[in-house]
């Protein structure tokens, strides 16, 4: 019987992929496309509904092509360049947070992409920076917990340059930050985003390997819009986690038995944490159905699996939402949800004693209070 959605929602849970411009309310877009004089996607400005500003997004992701799914993003950047606007989309990102259950959670955003409106690039960091610690402040104020760290993007597309490793290296917190909310992370690693085919993460190699040998924490895109070798290549380039990473599956045994191909096995044997995002893997043609998900063969052969939402305004999804697709497919029950929130915290970036905290003080009663009920 599959868990009851309810259930899987007043579970603690981790996001950790979770793009910042992917991930606006649909009345926030609404309220910012007014302020700026232009009209929602998919509606008139005075008319917009937020149904219609949700379908719109949906649909027009709902491509089969990574490139296409990306390119509605050009719709929610817009209205992402201003202090103000980056302020309150990250406090309402760790407010719905909150709201779904979730209790650490990673933000990722490219600060490249929001400096049209004149914010220089640490500017409008510390805008994100100040809008998570509002959000965080507020769920503590309600005497709810989370902790929240943003992850700065490159993109691939993009020239290298080492600018967000200077920003990184000044912003991160390894321990908290005075004055910050208890669950603040501040900065905490790198990401390198945007289109994987024909666009080498190896064009970034030195920024990432100044960012590791400074102790910087480092995950890339890789394996969702391109084949195994993108995967192969973020691993040389530095990569930690791998941002999806699902077609590692094409590494395994073809006719679904238990042999690992070299790349596979390495990525098994180091526990590279894959960020698998069911829903948007399906806009973008990785599967059919969750149950065709390479999420459920990898969980098989035992590699480190996190499930987190990806875009939740593109994917009409959320972290629950996620969780209980991948648990009613899979016939996943507590243990195994246990399994992909302890293994997701293991891999997170915050300080370790922030982490650590969670997950002896949050995550393992409130799993064990539920195997108890259900």
């Amino acid at each position: 019987m599959p868990l009851p959605r309810d259930l899987v929602r007043s579970l603690p849970k981790v996001a950790l992929h979770d793009h910042l411009d992917g991930g606006l309310r649909p009345t926030t877009v609404i309220d910012l496309c007014r302020e700026l004089g232009i009209d929602p996607p998919g509606a008139d400005a005075q008319q917009a509904t937020e149904q219609q500003v949700a379908d719109w997004f949906h649909d027009a992701a709902d491509s089969g092509s990574l490139p296409e799914y990306l390119s509605t993003f050009e719709r929610t950047v817009a209205l992402m360049q201003s202090a103000a606007h980056l302020r309150r989309i990250a406090r309402e990102f760790v407010e719905d947070m909150a709201a779904d259950g979730v209790v650490y959670a990673e933000t990722r955003w490219a600060p490249h992409q929001h400096t049209t409106g004149g914010m220089s690039l640490d500017e409008a960091v510390q805008a994100v920076q100040d809008g998570l610690d509002e959000g965080v402040a507020a769920v503590e104020a309600r005497g709810g917990r989370i902790v929240v760290g943003q992850l700065l993007c490159y993109l691939r597309h993009l020239e290298p340059g080492d600018d967000l490793v200077e920003i990184a290296l000044a912003r991160r917190a390894d321990g908290p930050r005075p004055g910050a909310p208890v669950g603040s992370a501040g900065v905490v690693g790198l990401d390198l985003a945007g289109p994987e085919a024909g666009f080498p993460a190896s064009r970034f190699r030195a920024q990432f390997a100044r960012a590791r040998a400074e102790g910087l924490r480092v995950t890339i895109h890789a394996g969702e819009g391109d084949d195994p070798a993108s995967i192969a290549d973020a691993l040389e380039t530095g990569a930690e986690r791998l941002g999806h990473g699902v077609r590692l599956v094409e590494d395994l045994d073809a006719d679904g038995g238990d042999a690992l191909g070299p790349l596979a096995e390495r990525v098994h044997r180091e526990r590279i944490c894959l960020e698998v995002c069911p829903s948007s893997n399906l806009q973008t043609g990785i599967a059919r159905t969750i149950a065709e998900h390479p999420v459920g063969r990898l969980h098989r052969a035992g590699f480190a699996l996190a499930l987190s939402s990806d875009n939740r305004l593109m994917s009409r999804t959320g972290t629950t939402r996620e969780t209980a697709l991948v648990a009613e497919a899979l016939d996943w029950g507590v243990d195994e949800l246990e399994q992909v929130a302890l293994t997701a915290l293991d891999s997170g970036f915050a300080p370790a004693a922030q982490r650590e905290a969670l997950r002896e003080e949050v995550v393992r009663p409130a799993y064990a209070a539920a195997r108890r009920g259900v």
